[in-house]
């Protein structure tokens, strides 16, 4: 059966491993989940779990991380990303000999912007789910609806900067969440916009990192950008 979305885990593996080939030590990935299960009801989509190719696409990305840094794992509490966050767990687990901390589940890596689901599903289902993304990162959507998209940017953000300001030496974090989080860190942080630079894909990552006591943000479609 053919993806609904790419899956980017070589993109998000060349980033990290390139930053790491540079002599950056604190990075905090920000990445989608893995491939889940789709209902023709929208009410349903905070329920769907990851797909079986998804659980090995996720078991994968956690071999293919390098052994050091080691990853400490967050996400979002709902189903699909904690059961990515569990994968990457025992993928790294299995590859590496090393045993991980519990991920930590976080309202920042779920949909806190989502003020109103009700009025939402109903707009996604009149508008279509593209049209109406377009229209919140365009900031046409109500404020009681859906959070500032570029305040949603920078929560977002300094969700990711204080990962980085918490990690020991040879740790990295590791944050499983929504493509919807992801978008607005890609308009507003790294100026990349989903019509042409395409959508977020499945493990697709936003990578922050700290060099020389500034911090910066990056993905593999995208130079380093000071935050």
């Amino acid at each position: 059966m053919k993806l609904k979305h790419e899956v980017r885990t070589r993109q998000t593996i060349e980033t990290i491993t390139g930053l790491l080939e540079n002599g950056i030590q604190k990075i905090s990935v920000i990445i989608r989940h893995s491939d889940r299960c789709f209902s023709k009801e929208a009410k349903m989509e905070a329920f769907m779990g990851l797909t079986e190719v998804g659980k090995s696409f996720a078991l994968e990305l956690g071999k293919a991380l390098p052994k050091n840094p080691v990853p400490k794992l967050f996400s979002s509490y709902r189903g699909r990303c904690i059961e990515t966050a569990y994968l990457i767990d025992k993928g790294y687990t299995q590859q590496h000999k090393i045993f991980v901390p519990h991920n930590i589940t976080s309202d920042h890596l779920a949909p806190f912007y989502i003020k109103d689901s009700k009025k939402v599903i109903r707009m996604m289902e009149a508008q279509g789910t593209e049209h109406f993304i377009r229209n919140w990162l365009d900031n046409k959507i109500d404020k009681e609806i859906m959070e500032n998209p570029e305040n949603t940017s920078a929560i977002l953000s300094q969700y990711m900067i204080d990962r980085l300001k918490q990690l020991n030496d040879n740790e990295i974090a590791i944050c499983v969440s929504h493509d919807w989080n992801i978008f607005p860190l890609k308009e507003f942080k790294l100026g990349l916009d989903h019509e042409t630079k395409g959508d977020v894909g499945y493990l697709d990552g936003v990578v922050f990192y700290e060099n020389d006591g500034q911090y910066f943000v990056t993905s593999f479609q995208s130079t380093p950008q000071p935050i």
